[in-house]
Protein backbone atom coordinates (compact mmCIF):
# COMPACT_ATOMS: atom_id res chain seq x y z
CA UNK A 1 0.00 0.00 0.00
CA UNK A 2 1.72 3.32 -1.16
CA UNK A 3 1.72 5.63 1.68
CA UNK A 4 2.90 9.27 1.46
CA UNK A 5 2.39 11.11 5.06
CA UNK A 6 3.46 14.77 5.50
CA UNK A 7 4.31 16.09 8.97
CA UNK A 8 5.58 19.02 10.11
CA UNK A 9 3.32 22.06 9.11
CA UNK A 10 1.84 24.48 12.33
CA UNK A 11 1.42 28.01 12.76
CA UNK A 12 4.46 30.56 12.40
CA UNK A 13 5.18 34.09 13.04
CA UNK A 14 6.46 36.06 9.83
CA UNK A 15 10.41 35.56 9.47
CA UNK A 16 10.15 31.96 10.84
CA UNK A 17 11.07 28.58 9.71
CA UNK A 18 9.54 25.24 9.91
CA UNK A 19 10.45 21.80 8.31
CA UNK A 20 7.93 19.71 6.80
CA UNK A 21 8.77 16.59 6.32
CA UNK A 22 7.16 13.51 3.85
CA UNK A 23 7.60 9.81 5.06
CA UNK A 24 7.40 7.47 2.10
CA UNK A 25 6.36 3.90 2.15
CA UNK A 26 5.43 1.06 -0.72
CA UNK A 27 7.20 1.77 -3.23
CA UNK A 28 10.79 2.45 -4.43
CA UNK A 29 11.39 5.47 -3.02
CA UNK A 30 15.02 6.09 -4.66
CA UNK A 31 13.32 5.40 -8.12
CA UNK A 32 10.71 8.60 -7.85
CA UNK A 33 10.98 12.06 -8.19
CA UNK A 34 9.72 13.95 -5.39
CA UNK A 35 8.16 17.08 -5.24
CA UNK A 36 6.42 19.53 -2.59
CA UNK A 37 3.22 21.40 -3.89
CA UNK A 38 1.35 23.75 -2.43
CA UNK A 39 -2.41 25.21 -2.74
CA UNK A 40 -4.32 28.33 -0.69
CA UNK A 41 -7.89 28.71 -0.81
CA UNK A 42 -8.96 29.91 -3.95
CA UNK A 43 -5.91 29.03 -5.76
CA UNK A 44 -4.52 26.37 -7.44
CA UNK A 45 -1.78 23.99 -6.68
CA UNK A 46 1.38 25.46 -7.20
CA UNK A 47 4.38 23.42 -7.46
CA UNK A 48 6.97 24.50 -4.78
CA UNK A 49 10.22 22.56 -5.56
CA UNK A 50 11.38 19.27 -6.70
CA UNK A 51 14.62 17.01 -6.26
CA UNK A 52 15.60 14.09 -8.75
CA UNK A 53 15.58 10.65 -7.58
CA UNK A 54 19.55 10.45 -6.35
CA UNK A 55 18.98 14.28 -5.01
CA UNK A 56 21.71 15.51 -7.44
CA UNK A 57 19.38 18.38 -8.76
CA UNK A 58 16.23 20.40 -7.21
CA UNK A 59 14.15 22.97 -8.72
CA UNK A 60 12.43 25.92 -6.98
CA UNK A 61 9.66 27.99 -7.55
CA UNK A 62 11.07 31.65 -8.44
CA UNK A 63 9.38 32.44 -4.82
CA UNK A 64 11.12 30.18 -2.88
CA UNK A 65 14.50 30.71 -4.34
CA UNK A 66 17.19 31.38 -1.58
CA UNK A 67 14.41 30.72 1.14
CA UNK A 68 12.86 27.03 0.64
CA UNK A 69 15.62 24.05 0.84
CA UNK A 70 14.11 20.53 -0.69
CA UNK A 71 16.11 17.28 0.35
CA UNK A 72 15.99 13.34 0.55
CA UNK A 73 17.22 10.19 2.49
CA UNK A 74 16.78 7.86 0.85
CA UNK A 75 17.95 5.39 3.15
CA UNK A 76 15.06 6.64 5.58
CA UNK A 77 12.63 6.86 2.91
CA UNK A 78 11.93 11.03 3.65
CA UNK A 79 11.81 13.97 1.61
CA UNK A 80 12.02 17.58 3.32
CA UNK A 81 11.19 20.53 3.05
CA UNK A 82 13.14 23.36 5.43
CA UNK A 83 11.68 26.98 4.96
CA UNK A 84 13.11 29.62 5.99
CA UNK A 85 11.93 33.52 5.78
CA UNK A 86 8.42 32.40 5.93
CA UNK A 87 5.76 34.87 4.44
CA UNK A 88 1.86 35.15 4.83
CA UNK A 89 2.15 34.98 1.22
CA UNK A 90 3.80 31.39 1.81
CA UNK A 91 0.44 29.71 4.05
CA UNK A 92 -1.11 27.05 2.37
CA UNK A 93 -1.89 23.28 2.72
CA UNK A 94 1.74 21.89 1.41
CA UNK A 95 1.41 18.37 -0.68
CA UNK A 96 4.49 15.49 -1.08
CA UNK A 97 4.55 13.75 -4.44
CA UNK A 98 6.51 11.45 -5.74
CA UNK A 99 6.72 10.89 -9.56
CA UNK A 100 7.90 7.63 -11.60
CA UNK A 101 8.24 9.35 -14.81
CA UNK A 102 5.09 11.07 -15.12
CA UNK A 103 3.44 7.22 -15.45
CA UNK A 104 3.27 6.60 -11.60
CA UNK A 105 2.46 9.65 -9.39
CA UNK A 106 1.44 9.64 -5.58
CA UNK A 107 0.09 12.53 -3.25
CA UNK A 108 -0.09 12.57 0.14
CA UNK A 109 -2.84 14.35 2.14
CA UNK A 110 -1.37 17.44 3.04
CA UNK A 111 -0.24 19.31 5.66
CA UNK A 112 -0.92 22.79 6.74
CA UNK A 113 1.12 25.67 7.06
CA UNK A 114 -0.11 28.95 8.19
CA UNK A 115 2.14 32.31 8.43
CA UNK A 116 0.44 34.69 10.66
CA UNK A 117 1.64 37.10 13.75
Amino acid sequence: QVQLVESGGGLVQPGGSLRLSCAASGFTFSDYRMYWYRQSPGKERELVAGITNTGGSTNYEDSVKGRFTISRDNAKNTVYLQMNSLKPEDTAVYYCNANYWDVLIYWGQGTQVTVSS
